[in-house]
């Protein structure tokens, strides 16, 4: 008949340290499921740099000193961060945002309703949790 299945539950998912998306349990990580903190080989290599945490500071700086219901864009933290060169930096401050998310400092919206910052695609806002 059919395969044997184990009645226990998988562990709760975590979030990766470096991209800030979900991760859910593996089998190959069965054995170390306790020490696991990147969601991939290119999470492991990217870690969490110092321009990182310093998108991390800006987001909140940029929430700060806004409204309580304000929103930011993350282009605002890597211009504040980058300079010149800020759109090299839209995507690690998007990182930077679904960290804080999983911190449960911040929400990603997208047209004004919360999102799943695991799965959002396209233009985000972010602003303080609710």
């Amino acid at each position: 008949m059919g395969r044997d299945r184990s009645t226990t539950a998988a562990p709760p998912s975590k979030v990766c340290a470096s991209c800030g998306r979900e991760m859910q349990w593996r089998k190959k990580w069965a054995s170390n499921w306790d020490e696991v903190r990147y969601c991939s080989d290119a999470c492991r290599r990217r870690g969490v740099s110092s321009v990182d945490e310093r998108l991390t500071a800006s987001i909140r700086e940029l929430l700060a000193k806004r409204a309580q219901d304000a929103t930011i864009c993350p282009s605002e933290a890597a211009r504040a961060v980058g300079g010149e060169e800020w759109r090299d930096l839209m995507e690690p401050a998007r990182r930077a945002a679904r960290r804080l998310v999983a911190e449960g400092e911040v929400e990603i919206t997208q047209r004004g309703t919360v999102v799943d910052p695991s799965t959002a695609k396209g233009p985000i806002r972010i602003r303080r949790a609710r």
